[in-house]
């Protein structure tokens, strides 16, 4: 089976990993706004295709899957999910499977104020979130929420216009400051109908922090959970991580995967405050950029959506909780 990943950017470690789940029966194709990247360089052969929020992307996707014999489509990033979730009809009909969850997944997962709404209903514990400084001021004279502060957009991933705020002044300062980064960047293709709230301002959760893979069928059914405590951060991805088993993520993975029903994996930051209480910071409906470590402890998610694309059953692989990785030039297990 051939595998077409999209907006693959530099995770050419995930364009490795589904090429070992092909093997020989396939390959793997990657496709990216810019050509120059490590993730269009290790596919078997990669193209370049316009952006994601242009009317060719869609027509440009399908094209490359019917010439190149695709099965699978699976995107790395969250540019071009609401695009292709609300087209995922179109590529069943050609006998496609695209591992993407529904339309109101992805607008969740990509807008942090839609987020906490949700969050705050289903009573999974989130930091308290406001759209705007009036709002925010009017919590901290309250007492509902301290300074700190973070400050980040609204659409957004990584490290991009992320700032912490300690007094009033810095609050108004960076919300605008951040606003106006976010208008001169990529990330005004998810925010450019709504920049005057494009920015959110969290309260600050000080404490241990985890990356919780969640995965499921192409059906939305859960299969499995892995947890990992982040040991060391770097540009908004972890660069060292250990494996955890810790029933209480598990049970949030479950729950979370029963509320979304996603298809394939997502990505769910979560805090752990010094009374040791947990939060849902945010959820990235795709592989993050912590995935190899679970991969490094023994999943093999890659393996197991290329099963479910043929009609095969899903092997999911045991996995070492013993497992602490260290992701630089390659991905490699440290002694514990």
């Amino acid at each position: 089976m051939n595998v077409l990943l999209t907006s693959v950017g530099r995770r050419s470690y995930l364009v490795d990993y589904f090429k070992d789940a092909v093997a020989s029966d396939g390959k793997v194709i990657a496709a990216n706004s810019e050509a120059l990247t490590s993730g269009m360089v290790a596919a078997d052969k990669a193209y370049t295709v316009p952006r994601v929020d242009t009317e060719e992307y869609i027509p440009a996707i399908l094209k490359i899957c019917q010439e190149e014999n695709v099965g699978l489509v699976v995107s790395l990033f969250d540019i071009d999910l609401p695009y292709l979730s609300r087209a995922r009809q179109q590529f069943l009909d050609s006998g496609i499977q695209l591992v993407v969850s529904d339309p109101w997944v992805i607008d969740l997962s990509n807008d942090k104020w839609s987020a906490w709404q949700y969050f705050e209903s289903n009573n999974i514990a989130t930091p308290a979130t406001y759209l705007n400084v009036a709002a925010t001021i009017d919590a901290i004279n309250s007492g509902d929420i301290n300074y700190p502060l973070i400050i980040k957009p609204r659409w957004g991933m990584g490290s991009i216009s992320i700032f912490k705020a300690e007094t009033d002044a810095e609050l108004v300062f960076f919300y605008n400051y951040a606003k106006k980064q976010i208008a001169n960047s990529y990330l005004n293709i998810l925010s450019k109908d709504e920049i005057e709230n494009s920015v959110v301002i969290q309260q600050c959760i000080v404490g241990k922090e985890y990356g919780v893979d969640v995965f499921n069928n192409l059906d939305g059914e859960h299969l499995q959970t892995i947890a990992k405590q982040k040991i060391a951060m770097r540009s908004g991805e972890t660069d060292m991580a250990r494996i955890v088993s810790d029933s209480r993520l598990q049970e949030l993975g479950e729950r979370l995967a029963d509320l979304l029903q996603h298809r394939g994996n997502i990505d769910v930051d979560v805090l752990e405050n010094d009374k040791g209480e947990l939060f849902v910071l945010e959820v990235n409906a795709r592989f993050g950029g912590g995935y190899p470590f679970s991969h490094l402890a023994g999943a093999n998610f890659p393996a197991a959506l290329v099963a479910m694309a043929k009609g095969e059953a899903a092997s999911l692989n045991h996995v070492d909780m013993s497992c602490v990785g260290l992701k630089e030039i390659q991905l490699m297990k440290v002694p514990t």
